[in-house]
């Protein structure tokens, strides 16, 4: 089990921290990643990270993905944030590196990330 926290409403160029706490299961195993969806668009992958991390290229640069096995946390830190990074974002755990949202088993229940202009 996944559970979200920390989305909400910014101006563009501001910044928000997404954070995810797993439970059950050992977490340092997992890959663990962010996707997001945004009205009437499909979901698509942001970040993930096993021993790696590994990045979109609209976010890359300016957001970073990381994890504390000993909490069993991952989070996402979002800088220079834009208006169309607007989405609702997942967080998501499988066995090995996967892009593609239907690999993934394990899914939160997402937070919404608000970027106005």
């Amino acid at each position: 089990q996944v559970v979200e926290s920390g989305g909400g409403l910014v101006q563009a160029g501001g910044s928000l921290r997404l954070s995810c706490a797993a439970s059950g299961g050992t977490f340092s195993v997992y890959c663990m990643a962010w996707f997001r969806q945004a009205p009437g668009k499909e979901r698509e992958f942001v970040a993930a990270i096993t021993d790696s991390t590994y990045y979109a290229d609209s976010v890359r640069g300016r957001f970073t993905i990381s994890r504390d096995n000993t909490k069993n946390t991952v989070s996402l830190q979002m800088n220079s944030l834009k208006p169309e990074d607007t989405a609702v974002y997942y967080c998501a755990a499988r066995f090995g590196i996967s892009y593609t949202d239907y690999d993934y088993d394990i899914w939160g229940q997402g937070t919404q990330v608000t970027v106005s202009s």
